[in-house]
Protein backbone atom coordinates (compact mmCIF):
# COMPACT_ATOMS: atom_id res chain seq x y z
CA UNK A 1 0.00 0.00 0.00
CA UNK A 2 1.40 3.31 -0.77
CA UNK A 3 1.21 6.76 1.77
CA UNK A 4 -1.68 8.33 -0.23
CA UNK A 5 -3.68 5.04 0.30
CA UNK A 6 -3.14 5.02 4.26
CA UNK A 7 -3.89 8.80 4.55
CA UNK A 8 -7.32 8.36 2.55
CA UNK A 9 -8.34 5.60 4.69
CA UNK A 10 -7.60 7.10 7.93
CA UNK A 11 -9.73 10.40 6.76
CA UNK A 12 -12.41 8.03 6.39
CA UNK A 13 -12.35 6.35 9.49
CA UNK A 14 -12.19 9.98 11.36
CA UNK A 15 -14.91 11.03 9.74
CA UNK A 16 -16.77 8.09 10.47
CA UNK A 17 -15.82 8.46 14.27
CA UNK A 18 -17.02 12.12 14.48
CA UNK A 19 -20.55 11.28 13.12
CA UNK A 20 -21.31 7.94 14.82
CA UNK A 21 -24.40 8.14 16.69
CA UNK A 22 -25.88 11.30 14.57
CA UNK A 23 -29.70 10.57 13.29
CA UNK A 24 -30.64 11.27 9.89
CA UNK A 25 -32.96 14.51 9.41
CA UNK A 26 -36.84 13.69 8.13
CA UNK A 27 -37.03 15.58 4.81
CA UNK A 28 -39.74 17.96 5.53
CA UNK A 29 -39.34 20.87 3.20
CA UNK A 30 -42.32 21.15 0.71
CA UNK A 31 -41.75 22.07 -2.29
CA UNK A 32 -44.41 23.81 -4.93
CA UNK A 33 -44.75 23.47 -8.11
CA UNK A 34 -45.21 26.71 -10.12
CA UNK A 35 -48.62 27.45 -10.75
CA UNK A 36 -48.73 27.46 -14.32
CA UNK A 37 -52.44 28.52 -14.56
CA UNK A 38 -52.46 31.64 -12.87
CA UNK A 39 -49.39 32.50 -15.15
CA UNK A 40 -51.43 31.33 -18.12
CA UNK A 41 -54.58 33.52 -17.14
CA UNK A 42 -52.06 36.48 -16.85
CA UNK A 43 -51.00 36.06 -20.15
CA UNK A 44 -54.16 35.97 -21.64
CA UNK A 45 -55.91 38.70 -20.08
CA UNK A 46 -53.00 40.37 -20.81
CA UNK A 47 -53.48 39.88 -24.68
CA UNK A 48 -57.06 40.13 -24.54
CA UNK A 49 -56.40 44.01 -23.13
CA UNK A 50 -54.20 44.36 -26.07
CA UNK A 51 -57.09 43.56 -28.08
CA UNK A 52 -59.23 45.50 -26.71
CA UNK A 53 -57.32 48.68 -27.26
CA UNK A 54 -56.55 47.60 -30.86
CA UNK A 55 -60.16 47.97 -31.20
CA UNK A 56 -59.75 51.51 -30.62
CA UNK A 57 -57.87 51.51 -34.20
CA UNK A 58 -59.59 52.32 -37.28
CA UNK A 59 -57.86 52.12 -41.01
CA UNK A 60 -60.98 54.10 -41.76
CA UNK A 61 -61.79 57.29 -39.61
CA UNK A 62 -59.58 60.01 -40.88
CA UNK A 63 -59.56 62.91 -37.50
CA UNK A 64 -58.75 66.22 -38.30
CA UNK A 65 -55.23 66.80 -37.68
CA UNK A 66 -53.59 69.64 -38.40
CA UNK A 67 -51.24 69.61 -41.64
CA UNK A 68 -49.01 72.20 -41.72
CA UNK A 69 -45.92 72.10 -39.08
CA UNK A 70 -44.83 69.01 -36.69
CA UNK A 71 -47.38 65.68 -36.09
CA UNK A 72 -49.45 66.80 -32.73
CA UNK A 73 -53.31 66.63 -31.59
CA UNK A 74 -54.65 67.28 -28.36
CA UNK A 75 -57.89 66.14 -27.36
CA UNK A 76 -60.34 69.45 -27.22
CA UNK A 77 -60.57 69.09 -22.99
CA UNK A 78 -56.52 69.44 -22.68
CA UNK A 79 -54.69 72.46 -22.70
CA UNK A 80 -52.56 73.68 -25.70
CA UNK A 81 -50.18 74.21 -23.44
CA UNK A 82 -49.45 70.36 -22.81
CA UNK A 83 -48.87 70.16 -26.29
CA UNK A 84 -46.30 72.63 -25.74
CA UNK A 85 -44.70 70.96 -22.95
CA UNK A 86 -44.20 68.03 -24.98
CA UNK A 87 -42.79 69.42 -27.87
CA UNK A 88 -40.48 70.91 -24.97
CA UNK A 89 -39.76 67.96 -23.34
CA UNK A 90 -40.92 68.75 -20.00
CA UNK A 91 -42.27 64.92 -19.73
CA UNK A 92 -39.62 62.47 -19.94
CA UNK A 93 -41.08 58.95 -21.52
CA UNK A 94 -41.20 55.74 -19.47
CA UNK A 95 -41.87 53.92 -21.89
CA UNK A 96 -40.33 53.26 -25.72
CA UNK A 97 -42.47 51.47 -28.49
CA UNK A 98 -40.11 50.88 -31.21
CA UNK A 99 -42.18 50.04 -34.44
CA UNK A 100 -38.94 49.75 -37.17
CA UNK A 101 -40.20 46.81 -39.30
CA UNK A 102 -43.01 46.26 -37.91
CA UNK A 103 -46.50 45.84 -40.77
CA UNK A 104 -48.98 47.97 -40.18
CA UNK A 105 -51.31 45.48 -38.44
CA UNK A 106 -48.14 44.55 -36.19
CA UNK A 107 -47.83 48.12 -35.16
CA UNK A 108 -51.49 48.68 -34.54
CA UNK A 109 -51.69 45.64 -31.81
CA UNK A 110 -48.25 47.00 -30.81
CA UNK A 111 -49.64 50.66 -30.14
CA UNK A 112 -52.45 49.02 -28.45
CA UNK A 113 -50.29 46.21 -26.14
CA UNK A 114 -48.21 49.86 -25.06
CA UNK A 115 -51.19 51.59 -24.29
CA UNK A 116 -52.39 48.87 -22.28
CA UNK A 117 -49.58 48.43 -20.16
CA UNK A 118 -49.36 51.98 -19.34
CA UNK A 119 -52.22 52.46 -18.28
CA UNK A 120 -52.06 49.11 -15.92
CA UNK A 121 -48.41 50.77 -14.67
CA UNK A 122 -49.79 54.17 -14.16
CA UNK A 123 -47.67 55.44 -17.14
CA UNK A 124 -48.09 58.99 -18.16
CA UNK A 125 -45.83 59.60 -20.75
CA UNK A 126 -44.82 57.12 -23.64
CA UNK A 127 -42.49 57.73 -26.98
CA UNK A 128 -43.62 55.94 -30.25
CA UNK A 129 -40.76 55.18 -32.47
CA UNK A 130 -42.24 54.76 -36.02
CA UNK A 131 -39.46 55.85 -38.03
CA UNK A 132 -39.51 57.28 -41.58
CA UNK A 133 -39.01 54.99 -44.18
CA UNK A 134 -41.94 54.83 -46.81
CA UNK A 135 -43.72 57.06 -44.45
CA UNK A 136 -46.57 54.25 -44.25
CA UNK A 137 -46.69 54.47 -40.26
CA UNK A 138 -45.69 57.81 -39.90
CA UNK A 139 -49.07 58.58 -41.57
CA UNK A 140 -51.23 55.93 -39.45
CA UNK A 141 -49.55 56.07 -35.74
CA UNK A 142 -51.03 59.51 -35.41
CA UNK A 143 -54.36 58.81 -36.75
CA UNK A 144 -54.53 55.44 -34.64
CA UNK A 145 -53.51 57.58 -31.64
CA UNK A 146 -55.78 60.17 -31.95
CA UNK A 147 -58.94 57.62 -31.82
CA UNK A 148 -57.90 55.80 -28.09
CA UNK A 149 -59.40 56.95 -25.36
CA UNK A 150 -56.91 57.18 -22.90
CA UNK A 151 -54.46 59.77 -25.56
CA UNK A 152 -54.47 63.46 -24.12
CA UNK A 153 -52.23 64.72 -26.27
CA UNK A 154 -48.99 63.56 -28.62
CA UNK A 155 -46.80 66.15 -30.30
CA UNK A 156 -43.57 65.21 -32.71
CA UNK A 157 -40.99 63.99 -30.29
CA UNK A 158 -37.68 66.60 -29.50
CA UNK A 159 -34.47 64.99 -31.18
CA UNK A 160 -33.45 63.48 -28.06
CA UNK A 161 -36.21 61.35 -28.24
CA UNK A 162 -36.06 60.77 -31.71
CA UNK A 163 -37.01 63.76 -33.79
CA UNK A 164 -39.35 63.30 -36.84
CA UNK A 165 -39.35 59.16 -36.51
CA UNK A 166 -40.80 59.75 -33.14
CA UNK A 167 -43.92 60.81 -30.73
CA UNK A 168 -44.19 61.44 -27.35
CA UNK A 169 -47.78 60.60 -26.22
CA UNK A 170 -49.77 62.20 -23.47
CA UNK A 171 -52.15 59.51 -21.58
CA UNK A 172 -54.90 60.01 -18.77
CA UNK A 173 -54.57 57.22 -15.93
CA UNK A 174 -56.70 56.74 -13.62
CA UNK A 175 -55.21 57.20 -10.14
CA UNK A 176 -55.12 53.74 -8.31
Amino acid sequence: MNDKDNHTDDDFSLFRDAVKGVKKLPQDTIIQKPNRESRQKDIRRTFREAKDNEFFFSDEFVPHLEEDGPVRYARSDVSKYEVKRLRRGVYVPDVFLDMHGMTQQEAKAELGAMIAYCIKEGVHCACVMHGIGKHILKQKVPIWLAQHPAVMAYHQAPLEFGGNGAILVLLSVPEK
